[in-house]
């Protein structure tokens, strides 16, 4: 199978070693940011979701009315947005984009980021709540007729959409969540599972798992994982580099106090701390400095090198399973940009000659 490369865009410049700069909605800047991954060659990028940030709905939808070719994916929580609604919000943003969306599942793995929002459901009861809310939200998408829903967590009578999605059956299901909750609900409803930046050995075990749930529904599952490359001409300074990012990254906490508390919650955060456990460097190209700088809060794990050996690295996730990369650097924009002159097309010929391989 081929691979997909997505990016990540966000509503303003921002990062672990850039401090927020210019508006909260900077309407040019996204503009740019996500015809900068198109012209890169992206397949798709990913519109995140946070309690206190700008609606993500609306900047795809601005990102997507400036570029023509690229794909989305776009971050949901569900426990905010009745599933009806949200199944006919998310058909209707990807007729506006021409069928260019996918919709990434997030149940949520922090009870005080959940709460600012007013949802007061424990982990599991969270993970309960979406597996309902997609029975839902894939029924609306797919049902010819109204049809009535008595659930734990939602109930509606002739529930029905007169906008289905484009895409048959429907929309792409991205899902994470590295808990066996999140397990069990990824093998009944996700199209595509996404690991954070883990070793080699951990995502083997992961995609194990996630097969097995999958293989209780009669379902087969893709693999996304999530990297931060940090690529130079030389390995050398490719590693320099990523020593110099740290340094920035140690600077804008002292300023601005930790960009995710360094007591995680997640199973996700804990498991990047396994990692983390492992060394500085994990498998030869797997950097952990700044997700032990964050204490694993999101996905920040590095994979340094040249162009060609962050590409070979890749190669070996790919021999796992895995068939999407999402992958952004700490400069959001400029990385974009560098990563489509080389370690994009490199990791393309690399995956198309092993692909021949197999089939000689």
């Amino acid at each position: 199978m081929s691979v997909q490369f997505i990016g990540m865009i966000g509503h303003r410049l921002s990062s672990e070693i850039h401090d927020p700069t210019g508006p909260i909605l900077d309407k040019a800047y996204i503009t740019r940011f996500a015809q900068a991954h198109e012209e890169a060659g992206f397949d798709r990028i990913l519109v995140g979701y946070w309690s206190d940030q700008p609606d993500g709905f609306l900047v795809t939808a601005l990102a997507g009315q400036a570029t023509s070719r690229i794909n989305f994916l776009l971050a949901h929580r569900p426990g905010f947005v009745a599933p009806t609604l949200a199944a006919r919000k998310l058909a209707t943003l990807e007729h506006l984009l021409d069928g260019r969306l996918a919709v990434h599942v997030i149940s949520g793995g922090s009870d005080t980021e959940q709460r600012k929002d007013g949802d007061y459901l424990d982990h599991d009861q969270r993970y309960a709540r979406t597996d309902e809310f997609l029975e839902v939200v894939r029924k609306v998408w797919t049902e010819n007729a109204p049809f009535d829903h008595a659930g734990q967590y939602y109930k509606a009578e002739n529930a029905f959409s007169a906008i289905k999605p484009i895409q048959q059956p429907h929309l792409p299901v991205y899902f994470g969540g590295s808990s066996q909750a999140a397990l069990e609900v990824a093998g009944k409803h996700a199209d595509v599972f996404a690991l954070w930046g883990e070793s080699l050995e951990q995502t083997a075990e992961t995609i194990a798992l996630v097969r097995e749930q999958a293989a209780r529904h009669g379902r087969e599952v893709q693999f996304s994982v999530s990297f931060r490359p940090i690529i130079a001409d030389t390995e050398d300074a490719a590693w320099a580099k990523a020593e110099g990012i740290l340094g920035q990254a140690r600077a804008r906490l002292e300023r601005a106090g930790p960009v995710i508390a360094n007591k995680p919650q997640s199973v996700g955060a804990q498991r990047l701390l396994q990692t983390v456990a492992k060394g500085e460097r994990v498998d030869e190209r797997l950097w952990t400095g700044i997700a032990s700088l964050v204490g694993g809060g999101h996905n920040s794990t590095a994979l340094v090198g040249t162009p060609e050996q962050v590409a070979d690295a890749l190669l070996a996730y790919y021999d796992l399973g895995v068939t999407s990369f999402l992958i952004r650097g700490f400069d959001p924009l400029e990385d974009a940009v560098d990563y489509g002159r080389e370690l994009l097309p490199l990791t393309r010929a690399k995956v198309a000659q092993r692909q021949a391989q197999r089939s000689a």
